[in-house]
C-alpha cells in the first residue's frame, strides 16, 4: 500500500488546523499515512495551544500524528519544505506528499481519490481536489500557466478581450470533471515524493504567492502533468491566513513573488513585457471605470506600486536559487504525540 504524508501548515489558526487535521485524520482511515502539522513561527502561542490539544483530545491520541515547531515563518512553500524534509517518523520518505491548507477539510473518501489517481496515472506528478465553500458553492482553483496574453486579458478585464483570450486566461471554468490542467492551488494537493526527489521543493525565494504555480511548472518542464480529480471533494473557507481579501494595498510580497514567477521562468525580458502587458490593460480599465463609472476592482494604487516595484526590480541583482533537494533531513523541532 503506498505511503502518504499529509502536512497541514499552520499561522496563528490554531483552533480551526486542529478541526483540519481531525477531518484529515478521518478522511486517512483505511490508508497508510501520517499526518505531520508545522507551526510556521506563529509566535501567538500556537505551538504551544496545538500541543496541549492533541495531548487531551480523544481523536489524538495515538493516532500518527506529529507537531513540528519552526522558529522562522519562511512562508507557505518553506513551511511545506519543512514538513517535507521531516519525513515519514522513521526517517523514511512517503510515496506521496499531501498538503493539506489549515483552513480546508477533506471528506472521508478525498484522500484515498488522489491517491487512487496518481496510482492509475504514472504520467501524473501532482493532483489536487475539488474545491467548495462552506456554502457549497465551487471554487476556481483550476488555472492556466500566467503569461503575457494573460496579464492583459486578467487587468482589462473587458469582455471581447476576455473572448479573445479566452484560452490565456489563468482562471479556468470549474472542470465538470477529472482532467489534466496546468496549475493547481495548493489547499488541497498531493505529489509525488519521486517528482519532488528530481525537480526540488517549493523554491523558497516565494514568500506567499506563485510557488505552486512555479512547482507545477517545474514538474511540466520535467514531463509530469498535473491533474485536476473531480471525485476529491474539498470544504475551503480560503485566505484565512493570509489576510488576502482584507488587502487595502497590495504587499510586497505578492509582487515580489509575481516578478519572480515571470523572470524565473521566461526570463527577465520577458517579465517585462509580462508587466507592459499587465499596465496596457490595466490602463484600459481605468478608462473605462471613468466613462462608465464602475467601482474599483484592485487594491488602492495596485497600477502605480506594481510598476514601481518591477522597475526596481529590474535593476537588483537576480535572485539566487532557494529549491531545496528533494530528500535530507528536517531543520526543525517536532515531537510526535
Amino acid at each position: 500500500m503506498p505511503r502518504v504524508l499529509v502536512i497541514s501548515l499552520n499561522y496563528r489558526t490554531a483552533e480551526m488546523t486542529l478541526r483540519s487535521a481531525q477531518a484529515a485524520l478521518r478522511a486517512l482511515q483505511g490508508l497508510e499515512a501520517e499526518l505531520v502539522i508545522v507551526d510556521n513561527a506563529s509566535g501567538d502561542g500556537s505551538y504551544e495551544k496545538m500541543k496541549a490539544a492533541l495531548a487531551a483530545k480523544d481523536w489524538a491520541r495515538g493516532a500518527p500524528i506529529r507537531l513540528i515547531g519552526s522558529d522562522h515563518n519562511g512562508g507557505f512553500g518553506a513551511g511545506n519544505n519543512i514538513g517535507i524534509h521531516a519525513g515519514w517518523s522513521d526517517g523514511s520518505r512517503p510515496d506521496y506528499v499531501y498538503l493539506l491548507n489549515s483552513d480546508a477539510f477533506p471528506a472521508p473518501g478525498a484522500i484515498r481519490a488522489l491517491v487512487a489517481h496518481l496510482e492509475a496515472h504514472p504520467e501524473a506528478g501532482l493532483a489536487g481536489s475539488y474545491l467548495h465553500g462552506e456554502d457549497g458553492e465551487a471554487h476556481m482553483t483550476a488555472f492556466r500557466f500566467p503569461s503575457i496574453a494573460s496579464e492583459f486579458e486578467g487587468a482589462a478585464r473587458f469582455g471581447p478581450v476576455s473572448r479573445l483570450l479566452r484560452r490565456k486566461a489563468v482562471p479556468m471554468p470549474v472542470p465538470a470533471g477529472t482532467q489534466r490542467v496546468d496549475w493547481l492551488a495548493g489547499a488541497s494537493l498531493m505529489i509525488r515524493q519521486a517528482v519532488l526527489a528530481e525537480i526540488g521543493l517549493f523554491d523558497e525565494t516565494f514568500f506567499l504567492y506563485f510557488e505552486e504555480t512555479e512547482l507545477c511548472h517545474r514538474a511540466a518542464r520535467a514531463g509530469y502533468q498535473t491533474h485536476y480529480v473531480r471525485d476529491s471533494e474539498v470544504m475551503h473557507i480560503g485566505s484565512v491566513s493570509t489576510g488576502m481579501k482584507r488587502w487595502t494595498r497590495i504587499p510586497t510580497f505578492w509582487l515580489d513573488s509575481r516578478w519572480h514567477y515571470f523572470s524565473k521562468t521566461h526570463g527577465r525580458g520577458y517579465a517585462v513585457l509580462a508587466t507592459l502587458s499587465h499596465a496596457c490593460g490595466g490602463l484600459l480599465w481605468r478608462l473605462r471605470r471613468v466613462i462608465q463609472r464602475k467601482p474599483a476592482a484592485d487594491p488602492a494604487h495596485f497600477l502605480r506600486d506594481l510598476i514601481s516595484h518591477d522597475l526596481r526590480a529590474l535593476f537588483r541583482p537576480a535572485a539566487r536559487r532557494a529549491v531545496p533537494a528533494g530528500t535530507g533531513g528536517a531543520e526543525a523541532n517536532a515531537e510526535r504525540l
